[in-house]
């Protein structure tokens, strides 16, 4: 039990880890660092998932479209805005933006899957929107009103959106696929959907990845390695021995994560707005997906049933 909860903080810290190193690279070109970080993360997963992708053929062919679209929204897309917008904002910013996607989650589920709302998630959800607002103005009321917002806060919460529609598209779809065969598969259409974006940035500014570069090379294979791969296999094993429920609840550290993080290594200064507007976010978060009823460790044969389909 107590490795379980190791497990599944190893997984948020790795994943808090994608802002702060994502800020680190962000000399380079957004497309650039998706491009190698998939490319990377592809090249790992690869002998992992072979197999399913082999003996499952008639899947991948089936269900094509599907992919697709996990590979244009969660794979190419919303990796494209949020390192687009760590040129613009802070980490911590994009961190505590970021911790709203079950926001619009919700709202999507509601309007699209038609999913009911409760009283406590629209309560939820109004607070956290609220702290996100408050981050993005940086506490100034002149700055709302005037619309006058960071650009790179704008990105992050086009890259939350885009997140939340592939988390819809996955809710939906997800259950047709091997585990690992699928992810092998999305990181190879996301690669390829990215690919002649990142070649015609390289006609028009140039390759701006030089050997001697050792910080960017370093953090381009952390991003295709720790948060793409590493992090994941830690946060499955963690959500097979605590179950959904109660893993998903870990992720509302990821904002606190991402903060400590950029303190520590990139030097950013916490301001009052983004505590104020952190604490609301992360309340309201709580607030949408708490469910007492259904916090319960997995039994074994509920484990069992997981194990096997990965």
């Amino acid at each position: 039990m107590v490795r379980s909860y190791i497990f599944v903080l190893i997984a948020v810290t790795i994943f808090s880890s994608n802002l702060v190193v994502g800020k680190a690279v962000s000399h380079m070109s957004p497309v650039t660092v998706v491009f190698f970080r998939l490319f990377i993360a592809f090249l790992i997963t690869l002998p992992i998932g072979y197999k399913q992708v082999k003996y499952h053929m008639d899947i991948w062919k089936e269900n094509w479209k599907y992919l697709f679209a996990f590979a244009v929204t969660g794979i190419s897309f919303f990796n494209f805005f949020v390192y687009l917008s760590l040129n613009y904002t802070s980490s911590t910013n994009a961190g505590i933006v970021e911790a709203t996607t079950p926001v619009f989650s919700i709202f999507l589920g509601y309007f699209i899957l038609k999913e009911r709302l409760t009283r406590r998630q629209l309560i939820g959800a109004g607070i956290s929107f609220i702290g996100a607002i408050w981050v993005i103005a940086n506490g100034s009321l002149e700055v709302l009103l005037a619309l006058d917002f960071n650009i790179g806060d704008i990105f992050m919460i086009v890259a939350v959106l885009i997140w939340a529609i592939y988390g819809m598209y996955v809710k939906q779809h997800n259950h047709k696929f091997p585990v690992y065969g699928g992810v092998v598969i999305m990181l190879g259409m996301g690669f390829l959907i990215i690919l002649p974006f990142a070649i015609a940035n390289w006609i028009i500014n140039g390759f701006h990845v030089e050997i001697t570069d050792y910080k960017g090379i370093a953090g381009l294979l952390y991003l295709g390695i720790f948060p793409s791969v590493i992090g994941l296999i830690f946060w499955n094993k963690s959500v097979s021995n605590l179950g959904p429920s109660l893993a998903s609840i870990f992720l509302n550290l990821l904002p606190v994560f991402t903060t400590i993080m950029a303190v520590i290594f990139l030097n950013e200064k916490l301001v009052p707005a983004q505590i104020f507007g952190g604490i609301l976010v992360v309340g309201g978060v709580l607030l949408v997906n708490l469910n007492l009823k259904n916090i319960k460790r997995f039994s074994k044969k509920d484990k069992k049933a997981i194990e096997t389909t990965n």
